[in-house]
């Protein structure tokens, strides 16, 4: 117990990019994130997608939701606008996330993170997000990497082994 409520703004929060994606047309498309609480037990994000930011097929190590509250996104074949609720469960994958024409705005949680930590993504299927990068004329941007804590890191979310974390 920590002897009452923690009351956090978003306003004192800094963000951090975790995701960057350039288009063969020059335009980019990134990724966003408030972390607004971060323990060993869970953690609690905002998030801001630009425009056709994506993210592919990938789960994590603990249970996962998030609620959209503006714009919309497809998440596989599911258009999902505000006022939707994603639930994932631990040990599935969900994707690929494409940020609809407005950007998409969520708030999301993890819980529960087991072994590998929340900040272990695990892709779902690494080939269909190099199919669909090249799809949409993207490639992946290296990021700056996030701050650490004893109990785990979080990552970019970028899957590609082949593109370097900042």
């Amino acid at each position: 117990m920590h002897g009452g409520p923690r009351i956090t703004h978003l306003d004192d929060l800094p963000w951090m990019v975790v995701s960057k994606l350039e288009f063969a047309d020059g335009r980019t498309a990134a990724i966003s994130e408030k972390w607004i609480e971060r323990t060993p037990r869970y953690v609690t994000y905002y998030n801001k997608w630009e425009p056709g930011a994506m993210v592919p097929n990938h789960g994590h190590h603990g249970d996962h939701i998030v609620f959209v509250l503006e714009g919309e996104m497809t998440c596989g074949d599911v258009v999902c606008g505000p006022g939707t609720h994603v639930t994932l469960d631990y040990g599935d994958t969900f994707g690929p996330w494409i940020a609809g024409p407005e950007g998409l705005v969520v708030f999301g949680a993890m819980f529960n993170f087991g072994a590998g930590g929340f900040g272990s993504p695990f892709a779902g299927d690494p080939e269909g997000w190099k199919a669909l990068l090249a799809e949409k004329g993207a490639t992946e941007v290296p990021v700056p990497p996030t701050p650490r804590t004893p109990w785990g890191t979080q990552t970019s979310v970028l899957l590609n082994p082949e593109t370097p974390q900042g």
